[in-house]
């Protein structure tokens, strides 16, 4: 196996029409790079990881919803020498109610698989929370030395990239990050009108290891909101450019320094309108045409 895979032919084990469904050769790389002899998915969907265990004649564990198994609720049993695990990619394909019917699991197993099916979180937080939930509780099951091989994916909605991998819990020693190359998907013969618009096609595979079974690290992603006039590192240039662009017209200097007067930027520099002016002064992306009275230049 090496850091970029691709697999154009599906290969044999679970059903292609169920979608979100992964490649089974691609759990076929994985069981022999790390001589898997016993393979847990808990979140099997259509049943590949299955599949692919009876093909190579290892034993499974394979749990989904659809089989009256909620991994949020419901206690792990097993202490896994290796989970595979192809969550969600939040709401792009409806799986309970969508890819197999909620009433018939509401009659068989006696609850509504919708009411933690991933895919049914309409909140990109609340889809993440529950996400790494979901990761840290496989990798707690995990005995000494065991691993996770996780499979994810990036999201684009209304211009902007929601990604799986970033945002996703990573415990115990990240031994790799695979590329996955995507085959087939519904996006790759549209249009897209938006020019900008760069089309998504490759999966990570996310390999985590169990190196200690009491104690280990773990890397969440975490969102700063920052005001640029409070942050060290920009320069007055970028500050005061920041602020003419922010309002978006011509400022007198009296307003400059009312709108940044306060902040911490202020704060390392007791000459720091004497500093706003200078700045004015020796950049060329500043103009004056009143005195006074200063702007951003106009992009030729």
């Amino acid at each position: 196996m090496i850091s970029i895979v691709s697999y154009p032919d599906r290969g044999r084990g679970g059903r292609s029409s169920y979608r979100g469904n992964c490649s089974p050769k691609l759990i076929e790389d994985l069981i022999k790079q790390f001589h898997v002899r016993e393979i847990s998915d808990y979140m099997a969907g259509s049943g590949t990881s299955e599949d692919v265990a009876k093909n190579l004649g290892i034993e499974s564990h394979c749990y989904d919803l659809n089989r009256g198994f909620d991994l949020i609720d419901n206690e792990i049993k097993e202490r896994s020498e290796f989970i595979f695990w192809h969550p969600p990619y939040w709401d792009i394909v409806k799986y309970a109610g969508g890819q197999y019917s909620a009433e018939e699991i509401i009659r068989k197993y006696g609850f509504d698989p919708a009411a933690h099916d991933l895919s049914r979180k309409q909140k990109w937080e609340e889809f993440i929370k529950e996400l790494n939930y979901c990761m840290i509780k496989q990798f707690s099951s995990l005995e000494k030395g065991g691993r996770m091989a996780v499979l994810v994916g990036d999201i684009k909605k209304r211009g902007k990239l929601y990604s799986m991998i970033l945002e996703l819990a990573k415990p115990g020693t990240i031994e790799n990050i695979v590329i996955k190359a995507e085959h087939n998907c519904l996006s790759n013969g549209k249009y897209y009108a938006n020019r900008n618009f760069i089309p998504i096609m490759h999966e990570y595979v996310l390999i985590v290891r169990k190196d200690n079974p009491l104690l280990f690290d773990i890397q969440y992603a975490g969102t700063v909101h920052a005001d640029v006039r409070d942050l060290k590192i920009p320069t007055w240039k970028d500050v005061v450019a920041a602020v003419l662009e922010h309002y978006g017209r011509p400022m007198t200097l009296n307003e400059l320094y009312r709108v940044i007067d306060g902040h911490k930027k202020t704060k390392s520099n007791p000459h720091w309108k004497d500093k706003i002016r200078q700045t004015l002064q020796i950049n060329d992306i500043f103009s004056s045409k009143q005195r006074g009275v200063w702007a951003l230049k106009q992009a030729a």
